[in-house]
C-alpha cells in the first residue's frame, strides 16, 4: 500500500494556514516582527489572500488568541453561560479559573506590544476598528454581575464593575507573576480560583 507523500496530501485551507503561521511567528519572533507580509510568507500565500480572511493584523491576532488558546473558548462560554443551579461564588470560581489560565497563555504573545509604543497604538486602533479588545471580558463579567444584582442575589449597594475588575485583575496579576517570577511565585490554579472567587463573593454577598 502506498503512503501519500507530503506533496500528495491536500493543503489546509488558507485561513487555517494563516492562523498556524501567525501563531508560530507571534510566539517565536513576537508581535512586532509578525507583520502581515511575514505571516503570509510563512503561510505560503500572498498578503492579499490574508486580507480576504482578516480585516487587519489585529483581527488575525484576536482569532489566534480565541481559536488557538484552549482556555479562551471556555472563558467566553463561562462568561455567557446561565449559571443555572450554581451559586454566584461557584460561577465566579469557574470564571476565575478560565481567566487565570487564559491570561497566562496570552501574556507572552501580548507582552511584546508594550515594548513598542507605536505598535501598541496601531494595535489599539486596529482593535477599535473591529470592535474588539480586552475590555470585552470585563464588560461581560460586569454584565453577569449586573444581572445577579437585578435578581437580588448580591447586595444592593454592590458595584458589579469594581467586583469584576478585582477578580480579573487578580487573574491578570497571577499571569504576570507566573511569567516574571516563575511557577513557585503563584498559587496553583486549584487553590487560586476558589480563593479569589471567595474574596470577591465576600464583598458582594
Amino acid at each position: 500500500m502506498l503512503t501519500p507523500t507530503s506533496s500528495d496530501r491536500p493543503n489546509p485551507p488558507t485561513r487555517q494556514r494563516l492562523l498556524d503561521a501567525a501563531e508560530r511567528l507571534m510566539r517565536t519572533v513576537g508581535l512586532a516582527a509578525a507583520t502581515t507580509k511575514a505571516i503570509a510568507r510563512e503561510a505560503g500565500c500572498s498578503e492579499g489572500a490574508l486580507y480576504k480572511h482578516f480585516a487587519n493584523k489585529e483581527e488575525l491576532f484576536v482569532c489566534v488568541l480565541i481559536e488557538r488558546s484552549p482556555n479562551a473558548a471556555p472563558l467566553l462560554a463561562e462568561l455567557a453561560a446561565d449559571p443555572g443551579e450554581r451559586t454566584v461564588e461557584e460561577h465566579l470560581t469557574a470564571i476565575a479559573r478560565h481567566a487565570a489560565l487564559f491570561y497566562a497563555e496570552a501574556m507572552p504573545v501580548a507582552g511584546s506590544l508594550f515594548a513598542d509604543p507605536p505598535l501598541l497604538s496601531r494595535h489599539r486602533d486596529g482593535l477599535h476598528e473591529i470592535g474588539r479588545g480586552p475590555h470585552l471580558v470585563l464588560d461581560a463579567l460586569t454584565g453577569y454581575l449586573d444581572r445577579e444584582l437585578a435578581q437580588g442575589r448580591i447586595r444592593p449597594d454592590a458595584d458589579p464593575y469594581a467586583a469584576a475588575a478585582l477578580l480579573l485583575g487578580a487573574c491578570f496579576q497571577r499571569a504576570f507573576f507566573l511569567h516574571f517570577s516563575g511557577e513557585p511565585a503563584v498559587r496553583p490554579i486549584e487553590e487560586f480560583a476558589p480563593a479569589v472567587a471567595g474574596a470577591t463573593w465576600a464583598a458582594l454577598r
